[in-house]
């Protein structure tokens, strides 16, 4: 076994063991799929984002993930109170800037946020993390059009301003922070048939950033875990209905030997 096949499970045997609760102010769209893969892998989910209520929840959770993919009012109102408690704890924040560039509303929210806490981790697919960035770019809705390997220079100067692990979700999923890149290569195109997989991602680095705080390792071991994940549920159904329930059972089921046979990891 490789070190970092072995990194990657300990740190999944740590999630089972300790079952981390990840806070999630999430999108009505995926509530339900990011709550399911966090149980299956072995975590305890919370989604929880009214105002009156997210400070409390921040103080007894491991980790909050921010996910901006349907915002409102009270959303955003949420996400802030979360985030500024969350940074007052020193409990890591998981950062999905969905559909960023999209609109100006999506766009203010997303500085306005990361002016307010700058995230431990931002997760986004290319042109999410180009348009963080401030590199305008063109976006198809919640979509990328542009390969992940696009927006590495803007990941890194992303992190290199916030002080963030950045990822990068595509076909290659690229883990940044300042000159160090984690690069994976696991995972299966028949996932981006399936709603709300960059966001489930984006909630299991919560809960591997709750148990490990070398966040780069963190982000890398979340998404390795993915897409190893992915592989699993692809060979046993091709079809994207069947991926839905068979991703679930393969977290629930993922063992060491998945993790060393498949592992497409490099670094630098």
């Amino acid at each position: 076994m490789s070190q970092e096949a072995q990194l990657i499970w300990t740190d999944v045997e740590q999630i089972r063991a300790q079952a981390p609760l990840v806070h999630n102010i999430t999108n009505f769209v995926v509530m339900n799929n990011t709550a399911n893969a966090l149980l299956a892998l072995g975590a305890s989910p919370a989604m929880v984002h009214a105002p009156e209520e997210v400070e409390d929840f921040v103080s007894i959770s491991n980790a909050l993930v921010v996910n901006i993919g349907t915002l409102d009012a009270t959303f955003v109102a949420g996400m802030k109170l979360a985030m500024h408690r969350a940074k007052a704890l020193g409990k890591p924040i998981v950062f999905d800037p969905v559909g960023v560039g999209a609109t100006a509303y999506r766009n203010r929210v997303s500085e306005e946020l990361l002016e307010l806490a700058a995230p431990t981790i931002i997760r986004g697919n290319a042109s999410e993390i180009m348009a963080l960035a401030g590199l305008n770019a063109q976006t198809k809705g919640v979509d990328s059009l542009y390969g992940s390997e696009a927006a590495v220079e803007a990941a890194q100067r992303l992190s290199l301003v916030w002080g963030s692990v950045v990822v990068i979700s595509g076909a290659t999923d690229y883990v940044i922070l300042g000159e160090r890149v984690a690069t994976i290569k696991n995972g299966h195109p028949l996932m981006t048939k399936v709603t709300g997989m960059g966001c489930t991602a984006t909630a299991l680095t919560g809960a591997f950033s709750a148990i490990n705080a070398d966040y780069f390792q963190a982000a890398t071991h979340a998404m390795a875990v993915m897409g190893i994940a992915g592989e699993i549920a692809v060979e046993k159904d091709p079809a994207p209905g069947s991926l839905q329930v068979n991703f679930l059972n393969s977290l629930y089921e993922l063992l060491e030997a998945a993790i060393t046979n498949r592992l497409q990891l490099t670094q630098s």
